[in-house]
């Protein structure tokens, strides 16, 4: 008698506030009926994600976890196989953008970037490929920026980062997309209406106008969307910017 197929759901590297987009794509998975494990720095900002869906009747577990050290992000995958189940999305939400003078800029600064951008994205990348692999299926989904296709004045590290980890990406893609795995690449082109932005500069997502910022929950609509794309017709890369984003 063979073994009843294993249970799935999905983890999400990088959840902070309910309003963000780490968070409102958990929102999102759980909607869709998915067991979420979330995966962050922060517990009191995962605390908040995780009631948000257990009162709306969804399952969240929340991991505390740096995913740029390999201990933590093993600890992740391991407590969902312990669970008894395989993750079949995992979403990569890593990192910030901290505007920096390029002659200020110091070796630290680089580095913290760099492990929050690749470093982090290769070592997600391949505990969700060890998790996935042996089903031969599985979506994997980093949260990119447009700085990864063009290094702006104050942005040098931020930018070097964001192209690493789109570097990475486009690697796993044509070497895992033949063994059926979807790796996508969302670059993400302007600011965020999120909870971040709104604390830091106040006023200033009014002050753009309506839907001048990318709504997060409206990311997380398009990274379920790419989750659903049969394999005939899969996207690797797309850009995501609010209608009157400057391009």
């Amino acid at each position: 008698m063979s073994a009843p197929p294993a249970k799935t759901a999905a983890i999400v590297f990088g959840v902070g506030p309910v309003a963000g987009i780490g968070g409102a794509t958990a929102i999102r998975l759980a909607r869709a009926g998915l067991p979420v494990y979330v995966a962050g720095r922060r517990p009191e900002k995962m605390t908040d994600v995780v009631k948000a869906i257990t009162d709306a009747d969804g399952t969240a577990i929340a991991v505390e976890a740096d995913a740029t050290e390999p201990a933590d992000v093993g600890a992740v995958f391991e407590r969902v196989a312990a669970d008894g189940r395989v993750p079949e999305l995992v979403v990569f939400n890593v990192g910030g953008n901290w505007p920096q003078d390029f002659m200020s800029m110091t070796p630290d600064v680089l580095e913290t970037m760099w492990r929050q951008g690749p470093l982090a994205g290769m070592l997600v990348g391949q505990g969700a490929l060890r998790a996935m692999l042996p089903a031969g299926k599985g979506t994997i989904i980093y949260t990119g920026a447009s700085a990864s296709l063009r290094g702006r004045p104050m942005f040098a590290p931020f930018a070097s980062a964001k192209a690493g980890l789109r570097a990475i990406a486009q690697s796993m893609a044509r070497e895992f997309g033949p063994q059926g795995i979807h790796v996508a690449h969302v670059v993400i082109d302007g600011v965020v209406d999120g909870e971040r932005v709104r604390g830091f500069l106040p006023g200033f997502i009014e002050g753009k106008g309506a839907d001048a910022a990318l709504d997060p929950a409206a990311v997380a609509e398009t990274y379920w969307m790419l989750h659903g794309q049969p394999r005939s017709a899969w996207t690797h890369e797309l850009e995501l910017r609010p209608f009157a984003e400057t391009w």
